[in-house]
C-alpha cells in the first residue's frame, strides 16, 4: 500500500465509500421508497431491480471498453460522479413508480459509468499480486460501512413522509457530486495506461470472444461462480429491510444491524489477507459457510438476538465472499485489459443476479401475506422463505466450486 501513496488510498476510500452509499440507497432504499410512498408490489420491486441490472451491464460493457480505448479512468470517474449526484437529486421530484423505474435506469447509467466501469478498472490498474487482497478487502468493506452510514443517517427521518425522502436525495446527491469534483484533483491514472488504436467495437467485443474465453478459462469459471453467488444474495436483498421492519416488526432494526455491520466490516478487511496468503480455493470456503449459517438462522428464528446473529453471519459471508471473488477476478484479468473486462464482470456480478435473483424472490413471495394500509391499499409482507431459497442456490455454488473448478485445476497441472 505504501508504494501506491496516500492520494490513492484517500481516493479509493472516498470514491469507494460514496459509490457504495449511492448504491445502497438505490439497491436497498429505492425499494423501501416505492413500497412506502407508492405501495409497490413485489413485482414492482423486482421489475425495478431487473431494469437497473440490464442498464448497469450494458453501460459497463461500453464505458469500460471506452475507458480502455481512450486510456483514461480519471475523467470517467470524476465527471461521472458529478452527474451521478445530480441524477440522484432528481428523485426528489418523482411522483410515480413508473417514473422511479425510468430514472433509476438513468441514474444507473451514470453510476455504472463512473463506478462499475471506470473506478473498478482503476483499482485493477493500480493493484498487483502483493497488495490486491488488501485492496479488495478494503474495497469490499465499503458496502458494509455504507449500509451502516445509511442506516444510521436514515434513523432521524420518517420514511413514511415524502419530505424526508426529498431531503435524503438532496444530501446524497450533493455529496456524490462534491466527491466527483474532489476527484479531479486527487485521482491519478496509472502511468503506463495509454490510448489504443483498436476500434471501439473490437474493444467492446474482446472479452466476449471465444478465443479470449479459451485463453482465460479460470477467469470465466470464477465469473460464472460469482454470478451464482450474486443470485443467492439478490433473492433476499431487495426485500431485507422490509422483512426486518414490516414482517418481524423490528422498528429498531438499525440498532440491531449496526453492531453486526461493524463486526462484519472488520472481518472483511482482515479476511483480505487470507486471500493473499492462501489463494482463492481456500479463501472462498469460509465466506460460503458463514453465509449458509446466516441463512439458516434467519430462516428458522424470529427472536431478535438470533436474528442479529444470523444477520452477522449473513453479512460477513456476503462481504468476505465479495472480497474473495473480486480479488481473484482482478488477479486473472490480463494486464492493461481491465476496462474491457468490466463488462463481463458486471454481467456476472449485477446483470445475471439482478435479473434472476429478484425474479426468484418475487416468485417465492407471490402468495405472501398481505396487510391493509391506512389508505385502503394493500402491501405484501416478505417471509423467511427467501432465505431458504438463497441457501439452495449457495449449495449449488458449493457443488460447482468444489467439483468444476477443482477439475480445471487438475487439468492445468
Amino acid at each position: 500500500m505504501k508504494k501506491l501513496g496516500k492520494k490513492f488510498l484517500i481516493a479509493m476510500l472516498l470514491f469507494g465509500l460514496m459509490g457504495q452509499i449511492a448504491w445502497v440507497v438505490e439497491n436497498m432504499y429505492f425499494n423501501v421508497f416505492i413500497y412506502k410512498i407508492f405501495n409497490a408490489s413485489a413485482n414492482d420491486i423486482s421489475t425495478m431491480v431487473m431494469a437497473s441490472a440490464v442498464v448497469a451491464a450494458l453501460t459497463t460493457i461500453v464505458m469500460g471498453a471506452l475507458s480502455d480505448k481512450l486510456g483514461k479512468r480519471k475523467a470517467f470517474i470524476s465527471y461521472g460522479y458529478i452527474i451521478w449526484g445530480i441524477s440522484i437529486i432528481s428523485f426528489a421530484y418523482i411522483k410515480s413508480i413508473a417514473l422511479t423505474i425510468v430514472m433509476d435506469c438513468v441514474m444507473t447509467f451514470f453510476g455504472s459509468s463512473a463506478n462499475d466501469a471506470a473506478y473498478n478498472a482503476w483499482l485493477t490498474d493500480m493493484g498487483d499480486k502483493d497488495n490486491r487482497g488488501i485492496i479488495e478487502g478494503l474495497n469490499s468493506m465499503m458496502p458494509l460501512l455504507s449500509i451502516l452510514i445509511v442506516f444510521g443517517g436514515f434513523m432521524s427521518f420518517n420514511l413514511n413522509e415524502i419530505t424526508a425522502w426529498k431531503t435524503i436525495y438532496y444530501i446524497i446527491g450533493i455529496v456524490t457530486t462534491t466527491i466527483g469534483i474532489i476527484g479531479l484533483f486527487i485521482i491519478e491514472d496509472k502511468k503506463d495506461l495509454k490510448k489504443t488504436d483498436a476500434k471501439i467495437f473490437e474493444t467492446i467485443a474482446y472479452s466476449f470472444k471465444i478465443g479470449t474465453i479459451k485463453n482465460n478459462k479460470k477467469l470465466y469459471l470464477v465469473l460464472l461462480a460469482f454470478a451464482v453467488f450474486g443470485i443467492s444474495i439478490q433473492i433476499f436483498m431487495p426485500y431485507l429491510i422490509i422483512y426486518y421492519e414490516q414482517s418481524l416488526k423490528l422498528s429498531n432494526y438499525v440498532l440491531i444491524m449496526a453492531p453486526a455491520i461493524i463486526v462484519a466490516a472488520v472481518v472483511t478487511v482482515l479476511y483480505g489477507k487470507v486471500f493473499d496468503l492462501k489463494g482463492f480455493d481456500y479463501a472462498i470456503r469460509y465466506p460460503l459457510l458463514m453465509l449458509m449459517i446466516g441463512y439458516l438462522l434467519l430462516y428458522f428464528f424470529k427472536n431478535t438476538a438470533l436474528v442479529f446473529i444470523g444477520s452477522l453471519f449473513m453479512m460477513s459471508g456476503y462481504l468476505c465472499g465479495m472480497s474473495v471473488f473480486g480479488a481473484e477476478i482482478r488477479s486473472l484479468i490480463p494486464e492493461n485489459k481491465a476496462g474491457q473486462f468490466q463488462g463481463v464482470r458486471i454481467i456476472c456480478q449485477v446483470f445475471i443476479p439482478g435479473v434472476i435473483g429478484p425474479f426468484v424472490g418475487a416468485g417465492i413471495l407471490k402468495n405472501a401475506e398481505r396487510i391493509l394500509n391506512n389508505d385502503g391499499t394493500y402491501s405484501f409482507l416478505p417471509n423467511a422463505n427467501i432465505f431458504m431459497a438463497a441457501l439452495v442456490v449457495i449449495l449449488v455454488l458449493v457443488i460447482f466450486l468444489f467439483v468444476i473448478l477443482r477439475k480445471k485445476e487438475n487439468e492445468d497441472r
